[in-house]
């Protein structure tokens, strides 16, 4: 396993994380502080919505551990690593979005840029 897949595993395990506070976690009072929530009612009105938005991020972390996969037992190496590639591109696109349309939520912004691009950097200097 190249440098590259380890720090690849990072943002993955940071979008499970995530998954799951949104997805299962959401309207506990922790995560209410995590992600800005002010009331009980607005947690349980953003419910459904932190729902879906919590399986986008498990999805983007199992492209990146699919791609591992398949660059690791040499199945499909070269999409394998197009696949983490592009999982890391969406993560850092999401990040781009979310902090121009909400620059005070920059704090997870950054949690999302960050390890998506060094684990980028790193991947594409490894090739």
């Amino acid at each position: 396993m190249t440098a590259g897949m380890y720090v690849a595993l990072l943002p993955a395990l940071i979008h499970i994380y995530i998954f799951v506070l949104e997805s299962f976690l959401w309207g506990r009072p922790r995560t209410n502080r995590v992600f800005g929530i002010k009331s009980e009612a607005d947690a349980a009105v953003t419910r459904p919505l932190a729902f879906n938005q919590g399986f986008y991020n498990l999805f983007l972390a199992l492209g990146i551990l699919l791609g591992m996969v398949g660059v690791e037992t040499q199945v499909f190496a070269a999409n394998g690593l197009t696949l983490i590639a592009y999982s890391l591109f969406s993560m850092i696109g999401a990040g781009l979005v979310l902090v121009l349309s909400s620059p005070k939520l920059w704090r997870g912004a950054m949690i999302q840029i960050v390890p998506a691009t060094a684990a980028l950097a790193v991947l594409l200097l490894g090739y």
